[in-house]
């Protein structure tokens, strides 16, 4: 073997090892105490619910959620968590249902590391000689985003568009620099998947980033010639055209106004949901999403721009060198399309979230091969100036400021948090960390490149470990862990045909813990007047408020197949105190945190909304609404 065999050994050798360690970092930020929480309201459970019903109903077609079809996603992500809800004695090694709905945003954060540092490793910036290093920083740098680190536990699709997407930005990336034979097909058959996901709104991401990088590289011919876009968006558009097409076969016009006029189209145009954020909020996001390292991002940025204003020739716009400035266009398209939508929400960042790993991981390169110029020093001093801020403030937290928590942590539906927050010890763990941070960030402002940015990303693994996840559970156990208990008690008490009602505060969890349809509505007195209509009249898959037919003398006599004249219900504390839900004859069979579960008389609920009508009030829960759940 030569000496250029024995070099691409090796080097496989190293790239082997490192993706085994960012792997093996993967599985512990992301899968720890996975499923040792219950799911948190609002909408992951409407996922899991969604994705469950799919797995028993064998009806893998339309989402539905309490009975309803659930049209605001495309249903990759419902496929992949019903395949594992699918998977044999699921309820042993599952018991609260949130290992299977979570753990497609777990495995998707997980393959991005491994492809983020990949790409890396195989294409180091110029004059790099640790890649491995810079490969395993920009890996953990896209993992510790505040961002990634929470959506990478929640049930819902955000994580798993982070994850296709960015595969298909970097693979036509990685085709573009080396279009190695039939490579061009993978880039767009995981943006098919991505359309899956979220929709056509990865089509249009995809295509900014590419006509810009392209733009700025100065040579469209190459880039058609090596990405090849005309068959590339017919495999895209046969891998995921079908579903729309079945699903608008079947569903018809409600699927259309719901999921392209609301959910896309509305969506962009105009707030939903009371969504609405000034033009500088995804500007806050950039600033939060990559803390504690936005100072390096911003040195990243300005950086690269920097590098395409000078457009040395021979050097930064040779494909193998231009990462940084495809990673900069990148998160510029996604800052520009969501900065002009009417409805901003922080997880619609997260596709730009590799991107700025990226970005903060070309600080590996930069500090080892050049002095510490001042813009350099400044994003160094940046970091670790924020570092030491959190860690003072956690330690006045710890000891002088308790009267601080008690005041300002005051959640209505989580009585008595602040105190146990206080008593947990999180506070202190998370000032070690953030203090232990800061010293080895001085330390690399001493000594130059001491450990570099591993040395505050460590740290911060330690945080997510013994500060992030523990507060998941006590906020698990303080606001979710009620909603379980109360949806047990549903379930031992519930009569035949008795319906299930939640009144105020609505959550989805009951649904997904009772797997039964519950009426939600919330307190106002209209909607007192609304859930008497319903239970009598409302019909979904799997439940009906109508009285049904008796079809014979034997179910006459007993009674069977009749509606019950009573219903369970929950109902938080805030709600009783409202003169319209007092003196409702009913029976309180439990309390849990602030609700209560009551067996209700209908025919009370009915003489009530007898009133409210009188004074004016009719029901309106028919009127068509593109969220109803």
């Amino acid at each position: 073997m030569g000496l250029s065999g024995l070099k691409i050994v090796v080097l496989r050798s190293q790239r082997i090892k490192g993706l085994c360690l960012i792997l093996f970092v993967g599985l512990i930020l992301c899968f720890w105490q996975l499923g040792s929480t219950g799911l948190f309201d609002e909408t992951p459970p409407k996922f899991a619910a969604a994705a469950r019903g799919m797995s028993a109903t064998g009806d893998w077609l339309t989402p539905r959620a309490n009975g309803i079809p659930r049209f605001d996603k495309p249903p990759l992500i419902y496929w992949l968590m019903g395949l594992f809800y699918s998977l044999p004695v699921h309820e042993a090694w599952d018991p609260l249902g949130s290992w299977s709905a979570r753990l497609p945003s777990a495995l998707s954060s997980v393959w991005m590391m491994i492809v983020l540092a990949d790409t890396v490793m195989r294409w180091p910036h110029k004059n790099e000689t640790f890649p491995r290093r810079t490969a395993v920083v920009t890996s953990f740098a896209f993992a510790l985003s505040p961002l990634v680190m929470v959506w990478s536990r929640v049930a819902v699709s955000d994580a798993l568009l982070c994850s296709t997407m960015g595969t298909s930005m970097l693979f036509q990336w990685r085709c573009y620099v080396n279009p190695s034979r039939n490579s061009w097909i993978y880039a767009w058959i995981f943006l098919a998947l991505a359309v899956l996901t979220k929709g056509p709104v990865a089509i249009v991401l995809m295509g900014m980033t590419l006509a810009l990088f392209a733009g700025l590289q100065g040579d469209f011919v190459l880039f058609w010639k090596r990405l090849r876009p005309v068959p590339g968006l017919l495999i895209t558009s046969f891998i995921s055209l079908p579903w729309y097409l079945l699903e608008l076969s079947h569903e018809g016009k409600p699927f259309w106004d719901s999921f392209f006029g609301y959910h896309n189209f509305q969506r962009f145009t105009s707030v939903v949901n009371s969504h609405q954020e000034p033009w500088w909020y995804f500007i806050l996001i950039l600033v939060v999403a990559s803390l504690p390292f936005t100072p390096l991002l911003i040195l990243g940025i300005w950086k690269t721009f920097k590098e395409v204003i000078k457009r040395d020739e021979n050097i930064n716009n040779k494909p193998e060198y231009s990462l940084l400035i495809y990673s900069l266009c990148w998160l510029t398209c996604i800052f520009l399309f969501f900065t002009f939508a009417g409805t901003k929400l922080p997880s619609y960042w997260l596709p730009a979230t590799p991107a700025a790993a990226i970005l903060i991981g070309s600080f590996e390169s930069v500090s080892r091969h050049s002095p510490w110029r001042f813009n350099l020093l400044i994003a160094w001093i940046g970091s670790l100036a924020f570092l030491y801020f959190l860690s003072l403030f956690m330690w006045y937290l710890y000891f002088w400021g308790q009267v601080d928590i008690l005041n300002y942590i005051n959640d209505p539906e989580m009585p008595g948090f602040a105190q146990r927050f206080y008593d947990s010890g999180i506070i202190l763990r998370a000032a070690i960390c953030f203090t232990i941070g800061s010293l080895l960030g001085s330390l690399v402002l001493i000594r130059k490149n001491f450990g570099g940015l591993l040395s505050l990303e460590l740290p911060m693994i330690i945080l997510h470990l013994i500060a992030f996840l523990p507060l998941v559970d006590l906020v698990d156990k303080s606001r979710q862990l009620p909603l379980r208990q109360a949806s047990e008690l549903l379930l031992s008490s519930q009569r035949p045909n008795e319906a299930l009602i939640m009144v105020g505060i609505n959550k989805p969890s009951v649904h997904f813990y009772t797997n039964q349809v519950v009426l939600y509505e919330s307190n106002k007195r209209r909607n007192l007047v609304n859930l008497t209509d319903r239970l009598a009249f409302e019909e979904r898959q799997g439940w009906s408020g109508k009285i049904i037919q008796k079809k014979n003398l034997l179910d006459f006599l007993f009674k069977r197949n009749q509606r019950n004249s009573t219903a369970l219900m929950i109902i938080d504390e805030y709600s009783i105190k409202l003169p319209h839900w007092r003196n409702l004859n009913s029976t309180t069979l439990g309390e849990f945190g602030i609700y209560k579960v009551w067996r209700i008389e209908r025919i009370s609920l009915e003489r009530r909304a007898k009133e409210l009508i009188d004074d004016g009030l009719t029901p309106n829960w028919k009127l068509p609404t593109p969220e109803r759940f």
